[in-house]
């Protein structure tokens, strides 16, 4: 791979690396139903967040690449149908081990406060926290 596309990949990486930063600046305490969380909870709830952060890092990254990739097969002169389609079979199949993986962690995240995790995910309604 040149440089010339090498860097929307790295571009598209830095983007989604800082984005997912933005998210942790979001504060403590107040959920979405107005449930105050004990600093216990908060504490395991941060923890259980930096974790999943931690474990999804690749797949985010992976994620990146394929979305990187698949724009550069739009962008193609002549895009290619077939490439185009088989790139999104690839990118989709990531985004289904992502919402496994955020599935899963919500599902702990209840455990831990359920007064703050509703049917949209914690905090910040449709979304989650990623």
């Amino acid at each position: 791979m040149n440089r010339r596309r090498l860097l929307p990949v790295i571009l598209a990486l830095v983007v989604s690396l800082g984005l997912g930063a933005v998210g942790w600046a979001q504060p403590y305490g107040r959920g979405p139903r107005g449930a105050n969380l004990t600093p216990e909870q908060a504490s395991k709830l941060f923890e259980l967040r930096q974790q999943f952060f931690n474990d999804t890092a690749d797949l985010r990254k992976q994620m990146a690449v394929k979305r990187a990739e698949l724009a550069e097969l739009w962008s193609a002169q002549e895009p290619d149908q077939a490439k185009i389609a088989a790139k999104q079979k690839e990118l989709l199949a990531l985004q289904e081990q992502m919402l496994a993986k955020s599935n899963a962690m919500r599902l702990k995240a209840q455990k831990i406060a359920p007064q703050a995790v509703g049917p949209w995910g914690p905090y910040r309604g449709k979304g989650g926290w990623w």
